[in-house]
């Protein structure tokens, strides 16, 4: 009998997931609370049918994963715990794509018990980036060797040649999840200290990174709380893993002085965001000025509190909220918020909030277009020393292209989910309890077959 598969949820990641368990002959449930959207994508693929299912409604989630092999559950975060609860109840396996929350892994026990895998952080970040950390640091120790800082940052940003607006980004997914995201605190350690960074404060830290590859413009800042990587998981020589209570994934580097984990983009992107932030553009307070379709000049003088709706008006009020390196730097940004049309007699799609109202015309104005790639790039840094006292500095790098829009391809950023799912339900991942890609046993099948499959791995360098 064909092994079978619920996918919960049809965006992003779900076509190219869809895609590998079809061709390995899975059979697949596309469930969305819409049935037209689940429609959409099972239409494409043989083997795949649709369903109308609210996660809401736990007798119908329990009765739609009692009939599958696995649950993928590509759906919001919030909603795992609910589908790990109706999957331990029918005893059947469980993968997503999301960091294991503190609410998931105080599951583990009910897990285990249960017989079951729940694979988690298993995409590109987390999930790539993990593999090839945990590949170099297994190496090095057991080598004989230390690591005395890791960096790691990864973006997921339009070609090069795509690039052109003024944040140098473009949606293939929810801008505001992107935008939110850019608000939230950080902390890292550097040079034995731990740094925290408020969220309002964070695009001002962000500096130029340089990667080696010297035809990317990058910039680098910290991504949320990095301070934990150093050893909440411990790697042990059996390889097995040994977990504390409340941990989230974690890799085994007691020894190191530096360890932060952090998002890329091209240069630019920060100040602007920076300028958004200082001028209320990404709150979240509803506005009753914003529920009705004005001109986006007259939104924006009520957002920013301005005399008038006049551009020069409107720049002023602007330049007494924020800061500027230079001219140069106020000339170039003030001319990123008319291309916006900001400052326009066009109307605003309204959301009732600065920030979702912003989305609306982000999304409109940057969206990939036919023929436009993206582009992921991933990379580890660690300085070591080796058993014998010698210094060096190694890069683990992944740089891959999407397909370019409207090809039939996939995005740079979407090929990875479908591998897990069908190991999982094959047996090369059999391990039970709250997973994450943090142990070599698991990792290494995921690592051979991305190669052998997409040619996607991460290349090492020595640099020093």
């Amino acid at each position: 009998m064909p092994q079978s598969a619920l996918l919960l949820g049809s965006g992003f990641v779900a076509t190219p997931t869809v895609d590998v368990l079809s061709k390995a002959g899975v059979h697949v449930t596309v469930a969305c609370r819409t049935l037209a959207s689940a429609q959409k994508l099972a239409g494409n693929f043989a083997s795949t049918k649709a369903i109308s299912l609210d996660v809401h409604d736990t007798s119908a989630l329990e009765d739609a994963v009692a009939k599958h092999d696995v649950t993928i559950s590509l759906i919001p975060y919030t909603f795992h715990v609910t589908v790990i609860k109706a999957a331990i109840k029918s005893r059947k396996n469980v993968v997503t794509t999301s960091y294991v929350s503190p609410a998931m892994q105080e599951m583990d026990d009910e897990v285990k018990a249960a017989g079951i895998t729940v694979m988690n952080e298993i995409g590109l970040d987390p999930g790539i980036d993990h593999l090839y950390a945990i590949d170099t640091i297994d190496r090095i120790h057991k080598e004989g060797g230390s690591i005395h800082a890791f960096r790691s940052f990864c973006c997921g940003l339009p070609a090069p040649e795509n690039s052109d607006n003024p944040l140098g980004y473009k949606f293939s997914w929810s801008s505001r999840g992107v935008l939110l995201a850019l608000k939230n605190d950080a902390k890292f350690l550097e040079n034995g200290k731990i740094v925290n960074v408020k969220g309002q404060d964070l695009m001002g830290t962000a500096k130029p990174y340089h990667t080696g590859f010297l035809g990317f413009n990058l910039v680098a800042y910290g991504n949320r709380d990095s301070s934990g990587y150093r050893e909440r998981y411990l790697i042990v020589r059996t390889v097995r893993i040994v977990m504390t209570p409340n941990h989230v994934s974690r890799y085994h580097i007691p020894e190191a002085q530096t360890v932060i984990r952090g998002t890329m983009r091209y240069s630019g992107f920060p100040e602007f965001v920076k300028i958004l932030v200082d001028i209320g553009f990404l709150d979240t307070e509803e506005q009753s000025f914003l529920k009705e379709p004005i001109a986006w000049k007259e939104a924006t003088k009520q957002i920013l509190g301005a005399s008038s709706s006049s551009e020069n008006d409107l720049i002023w009020a602007i330049s007494s909220k924020t800061t500027f390196k230079d001219t140069d730097e106020k000339k170039r940004l003030a001319a990123g918020l008319k291309w916006l049309g900001i400052f326009s007699e066009s109307k605003i799609s309204p959301k009732g909030n600065p920030l979702d109202t912003l989305c609306a015309t982000l999304e409109e104005k940057m969206a990939y277009e036919d023929g436009e790639r993206d582009l992921v790039f991933l990379q580890h840094n660690f300085e070591i020393e080796s058993k014998d006292g010698k210094k060096d500095t190694i890069t683990s790098t992944l740089c891959e292209y999407g397909k370019p829009i409207g090809s039939g391809g996939y995005s740079a950023m979407a090929k990875l989910v479908g591998i897990p799912v069908k190991q999982v339900l094959d047996g090369t991942i059999s391990e039970k309890g709250i997973l994450a890609p943090m142990n070599p046993s698991i990792n290494k099948p995921l690592m051979r077959e991305l190669k052998e499959t997409y040619g996607i791995e991460c290349r090492e360098k020595i640099i020093t």
